[in-house]
């Protein structure tokens, strides 16, 4: 059985894989998950200034009650909801090193029905 460091390690590893490639800009934000075992969070964020320009999490958002999958495509939705009310169209996808399965997959897919392309 793995160990919580290798699985750290391993994660780590896979996230700057990813992070090589891709990057956020104030036009086309990098949306960012993080999931923790009991809340998961997404920021859209501009790499070039450096700035969260967006945030939402099962935490803050008062309708995002149910099972955890039910908690992601909540906060999918609201983040799609204040995107476009900022005016952001696209963005790029940042699983932060995870498994595009499960909460992950309900929170992007969420995002995708409420009007964000990615």
């Amino acid at each position: 059985m793995a160990t919580k460091n290798k699985k750290q390690f391993r994660r780590n590893r896979i996230k700057m894989r990813l992070r090589k490639s891709i990057i956020g800009s104030n036009e086309r934000p990098r949306m960012s998950v993080y999931r923790s075992n009991k809340q998961i969070y997404v920021q859209l964020i501009d790499d070039n200034a450096g700035t969260t320009m967006l945030s939402a999490s099962s935490s803050v958002e008062s309708d995002a009650k149910g099972n955890k999958i039910e908690q992601a495509k909540k906060v999918g939705a609201a983040i799609a909801e204040k995107a476009k009310s900022a005016g952001i169209e696209t963005v790029v996808f940042d699983r932060n090193g995870y498994l595009y399965h499960g909460r992950v997959k309900a929170l992007a897919e969420a995002a995708r029905e409420g009007g964000l392309k990615f």
